[in-house]
């Protein structure tokens, strides 16, 4: 059953576009490096927050993505343009 993983933050409006980059490089540096990443939406809240979410194969594809992603050199610079981090992880059970 596929899984997703949510991640909420808030990011400087300013700064919009450049993270928007790094999130697109994130992006192709996961799926040449690691199976199972399905698609990905980028939802704009506000001005200042942001809903990511991630869609993987599996629970086993989510959870190796995620530790392997500390080691990636494309994790720092993307992640370093958010604060007020939250995220979420479940198994889709209902799709219409």
């Amino acid at each position: 059953m596929a899984y997703l993983r949510i991640m909420s933050y808030t990011a400087d409006p300013s700064d919009a576009e450049l993270l928007l980059a790094r999130r697109a490089a994130l992006i192709a540096a996961v799926r040449a490096k690691l199976p199972g990443l399905v698609e990905t939406r980028m939802v704009r809240v506000d001005d200042r927050t942001w809903t990511d979410s991630w869609r993987w194969e599996s629970k086993a594809t989510l959870e190796a993505a995620v530790a392997a992603a500390h080691s990636m050199p494309e994790t720092e610079p993307a992640f370093a343009l958010v604060k007020d981090i939250t995220s979420q992880e479940g198994e889709i059970v209902d799709e219409r």
